[in-house]
């Protein structure tokens, strides 16, 4: 099985739109996934479903999260550590995530993420490039 921390964008992407970040969702249900999420992590999930443009009720976004994610996720106490600058200090907790749950990849469609390529021994890389991996591996 292989662990990543998935950005904000992909799991919205995935949970709601077709494409190609849907693909994500069949492989953590299939258990060839498991996303690695951190508190600050869930609570922005959450928060980003509640924007009106998605038009989700209250109980469509809990359905969402019980449903389709808490089930397969993993989640850690992120730790304090030391992450390099970022353009926006909101992606940090996917870094401090990543870096203290040992995962090898952040998935993620934010060029202020891709732009990193590589924090510590962690890969930052886009959907596409996730899925080619993920459907590679046995």
């Amino acid at each position: 099985m292989i662990r990543a921390v998935l950005d904000t964008n992909v799991v919205i992407s995935a949970l709601l739109f077709s494409g190609p970040p849907s693909q994500l969702v069949s492989a953590w249900q299939s258990s060839r996934l498991r996303p690695v999420v951190s508190a600050s992590i869930l609570e922005e999930y959450i928060r980003v479903l509640a924007y009106p443009k998605f038009e989700l009720t209250p109980a469509e976004i809990r359905s969402v999260i019980e449903e389709e994610l808490l089930p397969f996720i993993e989640s850690v106490k992120a730790l304090d550590t030391p992450v390099p600058e970022v353009r926006d200090p909101d992606d940090a907790k996917f870094i401090t995530c990543a870096v203290t749950a040992g995962v090898r990849w952040i998935v993620s469609g934010d060029d202020d993420l891709l732009s990193l390529h590589r924090i510590q021994s962690v890969e930052v890389i886009s959907v596409t490039a996730f899925l080619q991996r993920l459907n590679t591996k046995p």
